[in-house]
């Protein structure tokens, strides 16, 4: 898939997004809905995040993703996955309670794959009636070569 159809594919979820999010109160930095859904349910404050520009060989990037269950249920997550080595994914195999928060913390390691930019995408499986949830990292990994040669 090319750049752009990924970055219209990321612009429908993220209107999905403000779409199920349109009625809500924001509340803490995470959007929460003034009435609690039924079952349970993540609210993330946010579901992506651009790194920018970044050496291939300096260093892995880390993002964490906070959300609460604003929903009437424990919430449980079944699965997280992923379609490239470079990432490593980690989250609380306990129930999130309702009104708890939690955090899915993003491990990107860029040395993994070439320069350029990239757009990775991790599915969240959960008990939550919406099915699987997304976030997305994105950025742009410059060779360290390449970047001495613009100097």
């Amino acid at each position: 898939m090319g750049y752009f159809a990924r970055m219209a594919l990321l612009l429908c979820h993220l209107s999905a997004t403000v779409a199920i999010f349109g009625a809500s109160a924001q509340e803490g930095g995470l959007q929460r809905r003034e009435k609690a859904p039924s079952g349970p349910h993540m609210a993330f404050d946010r579901t992506s995040h651009d790194f920018g520009d970044v050496s291939r060989h300096g260093g892995d990037l880390i993002k964490e993703f906070r959300f609460v269950n604003d929903g009437d249920e424990p919430l449980v997550i079944k699965k997280i996955t992923k379609a490239c080595s470079c990432l490593t994914v980690s989250f609380s195999r306990k129930p999130v309670l309702p009104g708890e928060a939690s955090v899915i913390k993003i491990k990107y390691e860029p040395h993994k794959i070439e320069e350029g930019i990239f757009h990775r995408v991790i599915q969240i499986y959960s008990n939550s009636p919406e099915g699987v949830r997304l976030l997305t990292i994105q950025g742009n990994s410059i060779d360290d070569n390449t970047s001495r040669k613009r100097h």
